[in-house]
């Protein structure tokens, strides 16, 4: 077990640094950059203002552009005066030490920026794993002890229409008829206004109030994958030779499901509860995040992308793939702690 953890950790170096390669390296050839933008808003500012541009820090002279020694201080401002691979390692070091920059245009750390969206992934990652969980497990179950039924039948056809319904566009229809129309539920933020004003009871009703839409958005679609295996595991063990044994010895149905098949059938279920639990935290819905006005990481994502924010883009992938990398490995040990018969040589 040691060795194996070890070269589990071992490898996770160089595919880390694989990661970070790649994404650097394409970066470098991705046009308008963030220098370039910095101009763009330059010019845009000169002109709204009369083309003067002095107030904003810069000099623009028209149709001669921003002065070449502006431009190298903005270079050097965001560290593009230096060669790629002087700040692809001086990248590494940060990492390194733990620390993921600062973002060009937010002004703030990156650290900072993730926490402080953290708490709008976390409402939507948490919420859609248990309730995909605690239904579509005992779905999953039901179908197999029911298996070519007319129960079977139809949750199948409704999961996968479930399935097959992309989530913004379910997030559109229930904000539609139950926003719009019958006003039932808010159409927008995580919380009212009056938020800090209302009793502990009014917020967790109104934190529920206003979440409900988006988390129906994206857990409906999460049903079908997890029913599907839970049942497929089910029928799998139910067919084996020690269920009949069981069966034979006069256990009744309920004691050879939950006693003997449900500690076998759950074992590829339960090796990806870390994956997906501490994947919850991380959840970055970018369509529901902005249909619903919700600022959360996959806003964040998608923003720095589009304004070419390498700090947030490199940090925030460093940090996420690094996560991942140490939770696949603590799903791979999961096996041993579920199935003690399972030896990684």
């Amino acid at each position: 077990m040691f060795v194996y953890i070890l070269k589990r950790l071992l490898l996770m170096v160089p595919t880390l640094l694989g990661v970070l390669l790649i994404t650097f390296a394409v970066v470098q050839f991705v046009p308008g950059g963030p220098v370039e933008q910095y101009l763009a808003e330059a010019k845009a500012g000169a002109a709204g203002s009369g083309g003067a541009g002095e107030g904003a820090g810069f000099s623009y002279r028209g149709g001669q552009g921003v002065d070449p020694k502006r431009i190298e201080q903005i270079k050097a401002l965001y560290g593009f005066d230096k060669p790629a691979h002087e700040r692809f390692i001086q990248m590494l070091g940060q990492f390194l030490r733990f620390d993921l920059g600062k973002s060009f245009f937010q002004n703030k750390p990156v650290s900072q920026l993730v926490w402080e969206k953290l708490p709008v992934s976390i409402s939507l990652g948490l919420w859609t794993f248990f309730i995909s969980y605690l239904v579509a497990v005992p779905l999953g179950i039901a179908k197999a002890v029911r298996a070519g039924s007319t129960f079977d039948l139809v949750t199948s056809l409704l999961i996968l229409v479930g399935y097959a319904i992309p989530g913004f566009v379910l997030g559109v229809v229930l904000l539609v008829v139950f926003g719009g129309q019958l006003q039932w539920f808010p159409l927008r933020g995580l919380v009212s206004s009056n938020f800090a004003e209302l009793s502990w009871g009014a917020k967790v009703v109104d934190y529920l109030w206003h979440i409900a839409l988006p988390v129906t958005a994206m857990v409906v679609g999460s049903f079908a994958v997890t029913a599907i295996l839970t049942k497929n595991a089910f029928l799998e063990e139910i067919r084996k030779q020690y269920v009949l044994t069981a069966r034979a010895k006069g256990l009744s149905q309920n004691q050879v499901l939950y006693k003997h098949v449900l500690r076998n059938a759950l074992i590829p279920i339960v090796t990806g509860f870390p994956a997906a639990f501490i994947g919850a935290f991380f959840t970055g819905s970018l369509l529901i995040e902005t249909l619903f006005s919700l600022d959360g990481l996959g806003l964040l994502s998608y923003e720095s992308v589009i304004r070419r924010d390498y700090p947030v883009v490199l940090g925030t992938l460093y940090l996420f793939t690094l996560i991942g990398l140490v939770t696949k490995l603590v799903s791979d040990l999961c096996y041993v702690w579920v199935d003690p018969r399972v030896r990684f040589d």
